[in-house]
């Protein structure tokens, strides 16, 4: 497992977050994974 920490652009804001995966998934895969992170996280903050 390795942690690699991601800077996503949404909604125009710039978010910093760590994505634990396994070293040999795909770039993009870890930027989808970090993007969904940011929109669980702020759509928790919003209830």
């Amino acid at each position: 497992m390795i942690q690699v920490n991601v800077t996503v652009d949404y909604e125009g804001q710039l978010y910093h977050t760590n994505v634990i995966t396994n070293h040999y998934v795909t770039q993009d895969k870890i930027l989808e994974l970090a993007l969904n992170q940011v929109k669980k996280q702020l759509s928790e903050t919003e209830n």
